[in-house]
């Protein structure tokens, strides 16, 4: 539990009964309303005695409380004076921190869990037991963002999302690095793309307005049960790997929506070489010059369409023809035909991929 969290409580506590209460944290760190110069300098045979009894004891002038008999697991608690008052007092601060440390605990518990969950490092027979345990619902559909930040800060990324959704028993954040953060958001079994997207417009906004945090997101595909969430987590990775080569303009890419992407991500990379061969008999897609590509490119996004194409590209009609013309003669490709069309857009895609050298998850 952060010492700022103890010490605020001391504080307060401490006002309230009029007493200059303490604790010995388990790393053996003095964390105090004032200066207790004795409980420092006895500091070796309080914990001598701590370790040797699980009640109240008192030692020069002060009462301690070490509820375990094992301090390095637990806080000694005391407070000044050996009359009732201050037995009384360091009970209470007994009580009321470690209330906080299991709520800490149990919050913190939660949390690596489910990163484990994730991670898949849990045994597929364990993962009912322990959610129950952790009273975590295990049927409940979720849904998994991964979140990277592109840029620095001083704030945290992982503060402002929990912030967003606050809901510590159903909606999990969980830090895996720097600069990865991933949502575990609990949502319908029926919910559509377009409200995935604005989950992660919400937190891309939040981020920019509230942190000038840039971020890009991968979102997963529902998981209908805790047992799914290492699967959500996958597709929202390779979401972002995919975004990474055919999407590098989008800032949201949604597993689902990859469409063949994802098919060409998960080929090996000597069929994707072994295709280029085969469509590229004549010439290499390599001899194809910028303006080509990017007339092919506004020919595709037109459906084909050589009348709106050539008026986009503000050329004429036969000028786009000759281009048209060009590419066969290059490729054997005649991208006018629908099939051979189709060819060539896939072969693009390839060659970006293996240009690329993406991650494998």
């Amino acid at each position: 539990m952060a010492n700022q969290i103890v010490q605020n409580t001391i504080y307060q506590l401490s006002d309230t009964l009029g007493s200059g209460l303490g604790v010995i944290d388990e790393c053996y760190s003095i964390i105090s309303y004032d200066e207790n110069r004795r409980v420092s300098e006895n500091l070796a045979q309080i914990i001598s005695i701590a370790s040797e009894t699980d009640r109240i004891f008192t030692y020069d002038g002060y009462t301690f409380l070490c509820p375990s008999s094992s301090p390095t697991t637990d806080y000694i608690y005391y407070a000044p004076g050996t009359d009732e008052a201050a037995a009384r007092n360091v009970s209470v601060l007994s009580i009321a921190l470690g209330s906080l440390k299991r709520l800490h605990d149990d919050k913190f518990d939660k949390l690596n869990f489910m990163k484990n969950v994730i991670l898949d490092n849990i045994l597929t027979g364990d993962l009912i037991i322990k959610a129950k345990d952790l009273r975590i619902p295990y049927d409940t559909p979720r849904l998994v963002f991964l979140v990277k930040t592109t840029n620095t800060s001083d704030f945290s990324a992982a503060d402002v999302l929990r912030n967003i959704y606050p809901d510590r028993s159903n909606d999990f954040v969980i830090s895996l690095d720097a600069n990865t953060i991933v949502l575990i958001k609990s949502v319908s079994n029926d919910i559509s793309h377009d409200e995935s997207n604005d989950i992660a417009k919400t937190i891309l906004s939040t981020l920019n307005s509230e942190a000038l945090i840039q971020a890009v997101i991968g979102i997963g595909t529902i998981a209908p049960t805790i047992g799914t969430l290492a699967k959500s987590y996958k597709d929202a990775s390779v979401a972002l790997e995919v975004g990474k080569v055919f999407d590098t303009e989008k800032s949201i890419v949604d597993y689902d929506n990859l469409g063949i992407a994802r098919l060409i991500y998960h080929l090996p990379t000597t069929l994707c070489e072994i295709f280029l061969n085969e469509v590229f008999k004549k010439e290499s897609i390599d001899v194809l010059d910028q303006e080509t590509i990017y007339t092919i490119q506004k020919f595709f996004e037109n459906n084909l369409n050589v009348s709106e194409t050539s008026r986009q590209l503000y050329v004429h009609r036969n000028t786009l023809v000759y281009r048209l013309d060009k590419v066969e003669k290059l490729t054997g490709l005649d991208l006018r035909i629908f099939e051979h069309a189709i060819v060539f857009k896939v072969a693009m895609m390839v060659k970006k991929y293996l240009v690329s050298n993406p991650i494998k998850i």
